[in-house]
């Protein structure tokens, strides 16, 4: 149960390296991924922590070891925040930007396909924003992949 079969440093190593695989994958894999779980999505992700299990603990089952895993990706995490809290660029990096992806009452269809949403998508942030296409003054996908509308002024 203590006896680890791996140093502690490469737990530590591991743990660095998984984090910062997973999220350049999930920069790339879009904002919908993060933003909106679908239960495909769902399935993916848990698919995916089941998946590099293997790569955070190298087949080590003590409970150190475990905790070691655990501690490095919360310390990395918390370090993540801290310098996107203070670093604009990296958090842009990191983060992104949020995307025009329409105007005054017309989503542009290219960056909305870029952007892999759906017209049902874009109908459902219009309801949910009580806005009609004609009120629609933009709209953008933001960083945690919500579609914001801004409506005309009246």
């Amino acid at each position: 149960m203590f006896d680890m079969d791996l140093p502690w440093w490469e737990f530590i190593v591991r743990g660095l390296a998984v984090y910062l695989l997973l999220l350049v994958m999930v920069r790339l894999s879009g904002r919908r991924t993060v933003g909106q779980f679908t239960p495909f999505d769902l399935l993916v992700v848990m698919l995916l922590s089941e998946a590099v299990s293997n790569s955070l603990n190298g087949g080590d089952n003590s409970l150190i070891g475990g905790l070691i895993a655990a501690a490095t990706l919360v310390a990395i995490n918390s370090a993540v925040a801290l310098v996107n809290s203070r670093s604009p660029s990296i958090e842009k990096l990191v983060e992104g930007s949020a995307i025009l992806i329409g105007r005054d009452g017309v989503f542009f269809e290219k960056v909305v396909r870029n952007c892999r949403l759906s017209d049902s998508d874009l109908e459902e942030a219009l309801r949910e924003h009580d806005c009609t296409r004609q009120d629609m003054k933009c709209a953008f996908l933001e960083t945690d992949g919500e579609i914001t509308i801004l409506r005309k002024p009246h």
